[in-house]
């Protein structure tokens, strides 16, 4: 199997999904748009797995890539390319698919639950969970559904937290970041100046050190979504 990776920030990479495609012998070729990498032809790949940043999608004037990583999501996922988005990566899903990106009301922050909906609870990668489930956001912008996708989980804040459109699946949050992740967040300041904003200069190491206790725990059920995605909508070959 090979894998694109869309990465946006070195410190944001696939994580413990890296970790499932590299023990499953996949081939890795990753991309660091802000390093100006550039986009290869999407066509040669089995997936695409595209990863979190500090950018908005709408940052088009300022990062000319962005408006070239939206067409190659849209023509591969439009395509019947399996496709696994986390937060601005299901953000860069929604945008592809025609659907409006914008700031929500207040930035959503913190180890929070989202809750599945009906069709979350009746999917296959969804499904097997509780209905509760506990996730790190760190997220400012949110976005419409798109036209055609199903709504799997929502939360308080935002009503959008995970989607489905045909072979591909984007989250607004994180399940994925380890320990070593979350100390390397701590030393990117727009980041910390992001968390002091959000949770005040005494909340921010509060916030970063929760992390750390709970990233065993979510990276145990981010392994169980992503491989259910990989065995049950990315690995087989649908019906023509």
């Amino acid at each position: 199997m090979r894998t694109l990776v869309l990465q946006h920030i070195a410190c944001e990479p696939p994580g413990v999904f890296e970790d499932v495609l590299r023990e499953r012998g996949t081939k890795l070729h990753r991309v660091e748009l802000d390093e100006g990498d550039a986009l290869p032809d999407w066509r040669a790949f089995d997936a695409i797995v595209a990863m979190g940043g500090p950018m908005s999608v709408n940052d088009d004037a300022e990062l000319r890539w962005l408006a070239d990583e939206k067409r190659l999501i849209g023509e591969a996922v439009r395509s019947g390319t399996p496709f696994w988005g986390v937060c601005l990566g299901v953000q860069l899903l929604a945008a592809s698919l025609g659907a409006r990106v914008f700031q929500g009301r207040a930035p959503e922050v913190g180890l929070l639950p989202v809750e599945l909906t009906d069709d979350g609870r009746a999917d296959p990668v969804f499904g097997e969970f509780d209905d509760r489930l506990v996730t790190l956001q760190w997220h400012g912008d949110t976005f419409d559904l798109p036209e055609g996708a199903v709504r799997l989980a929502s939360s308080p804040a935002y009503a959008n937290q995970a989607f489905r459109f045909e072979r591909a699946y984007g989250v607004q949050f994180h399940l994925e970041v380890s320990v070593e992740m979350a100390r390397e967040w701590a030393e990117v300041p727009e980041y910390v100046a992001s968390l002091e904003r959000t949770l005040g200069a005494d909340g921010a190491p509060a916030f970063l050190a929760s992390i750390e206790e709970s990233a065993d725990g979510m990276r145990a059920a981010g392994r169980t979504l992503f491989e259910r995605w990989l065995d049950r909508v990315a690995l087989p070959t649908p019906a023509r």
